[in-house]
């Protein structure tokens, strides 16, 4: 099952094209290029890791912005019953090509469109055993209500995965500045990534090769790089911050991998305790 609505459709490209939203999908879409069996497993892997099971068998699995498709993949191919949406259509059209090439004709994975902002829409979805969402509610506009919506998704005694861009104070300022004018400025994107290639792209891509490590998670660094560059909206978080709203709202933290003040994500699951 695939759902495409024509009204967030229309919403979504005219947001693009007004320079309000970077074109992740699209992003993704290139990214499909290089996507082979060892990615897949260094993504199945890592949901391993941070999930802390080698089994999704008789588990719902939640994928807000699913974007290039692949982590719900990997929950699916773990065993989960996996709903996937994403606000982008070209990130739709991703995951459903993931879908329909792994798992042609299978009810059990449902892809469709939507927006985790629509109170409405998130309310019909249900509950889910884990609600995963790497990397986006930051990339919304709305981040804190985002995230309201995504832990009202879990059930009771379930798990919320979630990965948020780390607050660096001026420096983070700084990169909502780059990403606005990458954004509304379409002449100058190719200086911009050119600017920026020295830092941050150069100095990763050398630490990783000088130590033999292929990128996490199953990514790409160049695409991962695009993304940085260009992802707007874009809104930041401390540890301390994200922790304590989620606690205070009945949520316990199970575990947390920080970037150690550095740039990037920093990840967090949360388990919804039985009376939250």
């Amino acid at each position: 099952m695939i759902t495409i609505s024509g009204s967030l459709d229309a919403d979504a490209k005219k947001e693009v094209s007004a320079g309000q939203r970077f074109a992740f999908g699209e992003n993704w879409k290139r990214f499909h290029r290089l996507l082979d069996q060892e990615r897949i497993d260094d993504a199945v892997q890592s949901l391993r890791d941070m999930l802390e099971t080698d089994t999704l068998e008789g588990r719902t699995f939640l994928d807000i912005g699913s974007g290039s498709g692949l982590f719900s993949l990997a929950a699916k191919m773990m065993g989960a019953t996996v709903r996937s949406f994403d606000f982008d259509p070209d990130s739709v059209a991703c995951t459903a090509y993931l879908r329909d090439r792994f798992y042609p004709s299978d009810s059990s994975w449902v892809v469709e469109q939507g927006s985790v902002l629509d109170d409405d829409y998130m309310q019909k979805l249900g509950s889910f055993d884990i609600v995963y969402s790497w990397g986006v509610l930051h990339h919304t506009g709305a981040m804190w209500k985002a995230l309201e919506n995504a832990r009202a998704r879990v059930a009771k005694g379930g798990l919320l995965f979630i990965a948020i861009y780390n607050d660096q104070g001026i420096a983070s300022r700084y990169w909502k500045v780059v990403k606005r004018v990458y954004c509304s400025r379409p002449l100058l994107r190719p200086f911009i990534l050119g600017a920026h290639s020295l830092y941050p792209l150069l100095p990763t891509f050398v630490s990783r090769k000088l130590r033999s490590r292929r990128e996490p998670r199953g990514m790409s660094i160049i695409h991962d790089f695009v993304d940085w560059v260009g992802g707007y909206p874009f809104e930041v978080s401390s540890p301390d911050r994200i922790v304590d709203v989620h606690c205070a709202g009945g949520f316990n933290l199970r575990k947390i991998r920080t970037v150690r003040g550095k740039m990037g994500c920093n990840e967090y699951v949360f388990a919804r305790g039985e009376g939250a």
